[in-house]
């Protein structure tokens, strides 16, 4: 058995953990590292995507391995000099960028394992989001070499769009493998039609023997993984064991005793223990749409349903009703596939002034839910009636609805940079240009600079406390523990016995 952290040992996010026994292997998560990334990249300056893996692969932003697309190989990178791991498949643990961000970038060969969940949100994130590599897990576009052969293009609208295999932890409703097999508006004479990939159950695997275990995080479809091989791994993933789900983190924390090897995330190691769970949560943000007699919008997560369903309940209870966007009313029809659960039932829709409108809007959200868009003159009218579920990139459409004044509640993760923190100074001109009551943070001066000071109780980390961490570790009681997505590694060597810390490209052999 070997163990090589290709990436993610000593930062948060970024998880590619290849596992290799008997000359198979898999790899635990293809993720994004965005502190690496934000060295060299920011919102106006990204990579080239007709230069392929040339730009990722020449600064380590991805491993050395020729384990890629070959559409996305120019002619002067040469993967051939690269170890060629025998990749048999991903397990993806969740569907947030820093654990799938790369997978678009691996070879059409590699299927993902993933539960019906997350596979669901990957396909309406391509549906409804960009047209870039890193958005391409789902289904991607081919690409060939230009008459300059450094240089990679798309092919044309004859050409369908490729649907990587997935290879599903759970159930698979047939409506939502009829939704993973069709992309909106692909009936039309020049657009692209999709030809997905091969879709079957985690029986049909056998190069590990692999338990899947649905765990709790800040997004739906989150799984935890046991390999049973000669030696059996325990993979957390990202977990936590204090919101709504926890049940889910304990049900797997007792299936991993037997586990050899414990690789665990590590977010919060050495924090000092400020523990906020979700029913914490929704009494501060029930208290402060409570206070308001006007507009109130609500900030979270990207993705964190638990956290939009909280609000559902806030606006219930307020007698209110829920504004979303239409990219998250296009993912909860992507999540109703999957579990029949109809989330858009008490929900309105918020109907954007632009002048053209994706087909995932036009076919999919319209014709199904066209009498749920509400439109921002209606808002102005009856500010009092709603929650706008409006993130930092929605504050534009404030100068359609100018209100003239509101509760703002920030209900996400803090700011880690100082691109954010700038990012925090802008959204606090536009609440103030409206008037806008905030709950959750402020802003302040420190040393000469504004900055955003966060306050306890508006949010409930999608990661495991210290204290947590501790009663996982030791109710599983691995002979050896390797962590993961975590800034602190010496936090796990001074409380634990075991401790194996590798670098990045590390192998450890046991």
């Amino acid at each position: 058995m070997k163990i090589t952290v290709f990436d993610g040992a000593n930062t948060i996010g970024g998880n590619k953990i290849y596992i290799e026994e008997n000359g198979r292997g898999v790899f635990l998560d293809f993720g994004m590292n965005f502190a690496k990334y934000g060295r060299y990249f920011a919102e106006f300056l990204s990579e080239r995507s007709t230069r392929g893996i040339h730009d990722l692969i020449h600064l380590n932003l991805i491993p050395k391995l020729n384990i890629y697309r070959k559409d996305l190989i120019p002619s002067d990178v040469d993967v051939s000099r690269y170890l060629k791991p025998n990749v048999e498949a991903v397990l993806l643990s969740h569907a947030h960028m820093d654990h799938c961000g790369y997978i678009s970038l691996l070879s059409e060969r590699i299927p993902v394992i993933s539960s019906s969940m997350s596979i669901a949100i990957l396909k309406a994130m391509r549906d409804s989001g960009s047209s870039g590599i890193a958005s391409e897990i789902a289904y991607y576009t081919e690409r060939v070499h230009a008459d300059d052969d450094r240089i990679l293009k798309a092919t044309g609208y004859k050409i369908p769009y490729r649907g990587r295999d997935f290879i599903c932890t759970d159930a698979l409703a047939d409506q939502l493998r009829d939704f993973l097999c069709y992309r909106p508006g692909q009936e039309s004479r020049n657009s692209k039609s999709l030809d997905p990939g091969n879709i079957c159950s985690i029986d049909e695997f056998d190069a590990f023997e692999v338990e899947c275990c649905e765990v709790d995080h800040s997004i739906y479809g989150a799984n935890a993984y046991i390999l049973h091989g000669d030696t059996a791994i325990a993979y957390t993933g990202d977990i936590r064991l204090h919101g709504r789900y926890a049940e889910k983190s304990r049900k797997f924390v007792r299936k991993a005793k037997d586990a050899s090897i414990l690789i665990t995330e590590g977010t919060r190691a050495g924090e000092v223990d400020e523990m906020v769970s979700e029913e914490e949560v929704y009494h501060n943000c029930l208290k402060a749409v409570e206070e308001s007699n006007d507009l109130v919008i609500a900030d979270f997560s990207p993705r964190n349903f638990e956290r939009l369903e909280t609000f559902m309940e806030i606006a219930e209870k307020t007698s209110r009703e829920l504004v979303v966007t239409a990219k998250d009313a296009y993912m909860l029809h992507a999540m109703e596939c999957v579990d029949g659960v109809c989330r858009l039932e008490n929900a309105r829709i918020y109907k954007e002034l632009k002048e053209k409108k994706g087909k995932w809007e036009q076919l999919v959200v319209e014709d199904n839910w066209g009498d749920s868009y509400l439109d921002p003159f209606e808002i102005r009218r009856n500010p009092e009636k709603y929650i706008l579920c409006f993130s930092y990139y929605d504050m534009k459409h404030l100068l359609d609805i100018k209100p003239e004044k509101g509760v703002y509640v920030y209900s996400s993760t803090e700011a880690f940079t100082e691109e954010q923190e700038f990012d925090f100074q802008r959204l606090y001109n536009w609440l103030e240009e409206f008037g806008f009551r905030i709950y959750g943070f402020e802003i302040m001066l420190d040393k000469g600079r504004m900055k955003p000071k966060f306050i306890k109780g508006y949010h409930a980390s999608g990661h495991a406390s210290p204290d947590h961490l501790r009663w996982m570790i030791e109710q599983i009681d691995a002979d050896v523990i390797i962590p993961v997505h975590t800034e602190k590694p010496e936090w796990f060597v001074e409380n634990f016995n075991g401790v194996l810390l590798p670098e990045n490209c590390e192998s450890l052999s046991f």
